[in-house]
């Protein structure tokens, strides 16, 4: 739409020439840095001028099949460059990118696609006839594009980029939340919401154009994705590996003279512990990040000596465009367990009571957020969107206070804290020291209905294999460690944990099952 001038002129609108759009990432790199290489896969290699061109060649082809901008878009892909390609095309067709999460059920992949709206699939060619992701898509008659590699579908296209109108407050994504504690849902977010958590990461981390990154993590998942486009922001090289190997990491980190890598403290540990380890140079290396769970000291100087001297843990959430905080390099090893660090350049970071008062550092309450990397809301969802949005702010849902370090410090989540007898029970304190009782595989502490205490702290446990399920050594173990009022009332013994597609406990399950557990006793 074009808008008059004070001459009686006719100018295009503000928003076309200072607009944000996702896709324009790809084309700045590329115009800069046309020759440097971009992706990676396998023995496959693009560069940014390539890339570029072949986004705009599925773009056209997306639009040929009748997609028109603000349609829902499913991608069902493992890490590759098609996907990489798709994702852009994606963008600058101006459709919003519902990524499908490889690991769900067809249950979950179902809701998914129906809640959405989705009206296009495009699936790697592996993964169209999957009983938990092709396979649904075709039961709900969804028009669906095969990706093969090299993508011919688009082959015939051109490779300019298609004319789209696209606002930075547009939709850019639909990215659906695992579901701990109720039917996953769909946080929505803008072209500017993830377009600046790229730019935010690129200045965290001072990202320049010769840096490299292998990217094993699922780029379905938010925290790959705004690794690739912070990386593809700057003109870097992003190693693409569909899943993560330990010879793998080690062979592309030496051979490609990566600088940057990331991973989880067990993936961490598996490169350490392999073989290849001492046949692999990991001097090109600057830093490392580490994510989603705490980190050990003696992990943490393993690490340090023999992978690289620079670590820094990040966090966020799918609401919250990750990254959220951040720990400083220099903290590494002057204190351990679960410190988030301290909030990014891009967002606000405080500790709330329950009735919307600040707190000050050093008391406990909710974590919660206020910046341009915030979740435009829940797509078909205006109750969860307003709970999230109370007293101004963006709630987490995380528990926890600022250290003496300045750092966030987390210790629950506010649904997972039990009330037992007017007391606060963190189910992750009592779920730590579970995982310490010798035989435990897993544990879950889970607050159960108790006519006397409000909830009684109960314990879901799985032994190892061959192990005799005995509740009296795992208390007396726990009583040396915990209170009267954070002790489970009774132990219960499960062949397995109900657990999310990413891995995170589904509490809520054991919750509606064992409801009447304590109907039995008396108050």
């Amino acid at each position: 739409m074009a808008s008059r001038n004070f001459d009686g002129g006719v100018t295009p609108p503000p928003s076309r020439i200072s607009r944000i759009a996702i896709g324009d990432i790809l084309r700045r790199t590329a115009r800069r840095l046309p020759d440097n290489e971009a992706l990676i896969d396998s023995t496959r290699r693009m560069t940014y001028a390539q890339l570029d061109a072949f986004a705009n060649k599925m773009a056209h082809y997306l639009i040929s099949q009748g997609a028109k901008p603000g349609d829902r878009c499913a991608m069902m892909f493992g890490n590759s460059i098609e996907l990489v390609v798709t994702l852009f095309a994606v963008h600058r067709a101006g459709l919003i990118w519902v990524p499908i999460n490889l690991m769900l059920d067809d249950e979950d992949v179902e809701y998914t696609l129906t809640h959405a709206g989705v009206s296009h699939v495009v699936a790697e060619a592996a993964l169209a006839d999957h009983p938990n992701l092709g396979a649904v898509a075709r039961k709900l008659a969804l028009p669906m594009t095969i990706a093969d590699q090299g993508l011919p579908c688009c082959a015939d296209q051109p490779e300019t980029e298609p004319e789209v109108d696209i606002d930075r407050d547009d939709i850019a994504a639909i990215i659906y939340t695992s579901g701990t504690t109720s039917k996953p849902k769909g946080a929505m977010h803008t072209h500017q919401s993830v377009y600046m958590t790229a730019m935010g990461d690129a200045v965290e981390w001072s990202l320049v154009r010769e840096d490299g990154i292998p990217l094993q993590l699922p780029l379905f998942h938010c925290g790959a994705h705004v690794l690739l486009l912070s990386f593809i922001l700057v003109g870097a090289k992003c190693v693409l590996l569909r899943g993560f190997d330990p010879a793998a990491v080690l062979h592309v980190i030496d051979e490609e003279k990566l600088s940057v890598v990331v991973g989880l403290p067990m993936m961490y540990a598996a490169m350490l512990d392999h073989p290849d380890m001492d046949k692999r140079s990991m001097k090109s290396l600057r830093f490392g990040l580490h994510t989603m769970a705490p980190m050990y000291e003696t992990l943490m100087r393993r690490m340090i000596d023999r992978i690289c001297p620079t670590f820094m843990l990040t966090s966020g959430q799918t609401e919250m465009y990750p990254i959220t905080t951040m720990s400083r390099p220099e903290m590494q090893l002057k204190r351990f367990g679960n410190v988030w660090g301290e909030p990014t350049v891009m967002c606000d970071l405080a500790i709330m009571d329950h009735d919307g008062k600040l707190l000050p550092a050093g008391e406990i309450g909710e974590l919660v957020h206020r910046g341009p990397n915030v979740m435009y809301g829940y797509y078909k969802n205006q109750e969860a969107t307003d709970e999230a949005r109370r007293f101004g702010w963006h709630h987490t849902g995380d528990v926890g206070r600022i250290n003496e370090f300045g750092e966030f410090e987390f210790l629950d989540r506010t649904k997972d804290m039990i009330k037992s007898g007017g007391e606060n029970v963190s189910s992750m304190q009592v779920e730590a020291h579970l995982l310490d009782c010798q035989g435990v595989q897993e544990a879950i502490a889970v607050g159960i209905p108790h006519a006397k205490w409000g909830e009684a702290v109960t314990a879901f446990v799985v032994m190892k294999p061959g192990l005799a399920q005995d509740p009296e050594p795992i208390m007396q173990e726990l009583r040396k460690h915990l209170g009267g009022f954070q002790l489970p009332k009774r132990i219960v013994f499960v062949d397995e944990v109900p657990k999310t597609a990413t891995g995170k406990l589904r509490k809520v399950e054991l919750r509606l099952a064992f409801g009447d557990l304590y109907e039995d006793e008396v108050a």
